[in-house]
């Protein structure tokens, strides 16, 4: 069941990704980005007000948030940190790459969250599983061929060394996800609540320090329908994702393989709608991702 769990995530995922490239084009990334996350955060605040006042019916359907302590608090405050830094350079790196560049970078994410598995929780893989994931990362080798024939020289942009530190950071926060979950015992709204509210209250200040004081900052962002719809997207993947990794049996390696299936999304359906270039050659190395995908799948 937590592979299905992981799939639905890997759907949601998708159309957020399609929804964040419309919201952050031409637009100004840091108040995109908050705005995104206050709109996942008003989207869970209702529970949280709930467990205040009718602890039972919370129960009764599912989303109770407890209180937690100090110490736990800290412990979702470095998720927040470790976040925020993600999103602002993936969300920075996606303003200025094509999204079927920018997604299978991000496909890497499972390599390094394959690694650190191996070492923190001592998870163990099997031969397709090493098969799969290096598969995985060839395939983004041969997406960074393809860039360049869109202007997009890998060595020399800075947006591609954004968009790996994002996805360095993301696999991290990756794994801490099975250490909170598993370990602290959080169910995954009250992970998703504290999570948001922190990850607000830093944008918040980063903005106000770097971006309301210059007027033409504050001119150049632009309200879009998808910046709520980027929040609420993630919010229902992370749930999905969270609920997937609550059971014991589930390992973090294979579900953030199994999530990078939103590249099928990315790359087909984004590359029609931004009309963006060499997309059947990037139909190649898009199905050496889902082979990767597919034998770790298989492999369990």
């Amino acid at each position: 069941m937590w592979l299905y769990l992981g799939l639905l995530s890997a759907l949601f995922l998708g159309l957020h990704n399609l929804c964040k490239k419309h919201a952050v084009a031409d637009n100004a990334v840091i108040p995109v980005l908050l705005g995104t996350i206050l709109s996942g955060l008003l989207l869970i605040t209702p529970f949280f007000i709930l467990s205040k006042i009718n602890v039972d019916l919370a129960k009764e359907i599912g989303f109770y948030i407890p209180s937690i302590s100090l110490k736990t608090h800290g412990f979702i405050f470095l998720k927040a940190c470790i976040m925020a830094g993600s999103w602002m350079l993936a969300f920075s790196a996606l303003k200025h790459l094509p999204i079927t560049i920018v997604t299978p970078i991000r496909s890497a994410g499972p390599f390094f969250t394959f690694i650190g598995a191996i070492f923190l929780y001592n998870e163990q893989p099997v031969f397709l599983q090493w098969i799969g994931f290096f598969l995985i990362i060839f395939s983004v080798f041969l997406y960074s061929r393809i860039g360049k024939k869109e202007g997009i020289i890998f060595k020399n942009n800075k947006w591609i060394y954004a968009i790996i530190g994002a996805t360095f950071l993301g696999a991290s926060s990756g794994l801490y996800d099975k250490f909170l979950i598993q370990y602290l015992f959080l169910n995954p709204q009250t992970l998703q609540f504290w999570f948001c509210l922190y990850v607000s209250l830093i944008l918040i200040v980063i903005l106000g320090i770097s971006w309301y004081s210059n007027k033409i900052k504050r001119k150049s962002f632009k309200w879009r329908w998808s910046i709520p719809a980027v929040g609420i997207l993630l919010q229902t993947a992370d749930y999905f994702y969270f609920k997937a990794l609550q059971n014991p049996e589930a390992l973090i390696m294979l579900l953030s393989a199994v999530k990078r299936s939103q590249i099928l999304i990315a790359v087909l359906v984004g590359g029609i709608l931004f009309k963006e270039k060499n997309k059947r050659k990037k139909l190649i190395p898009l199905v050496g991702v889902m082979i990767g995908v597919g034998l770790i799948l298989y492999s369990n």
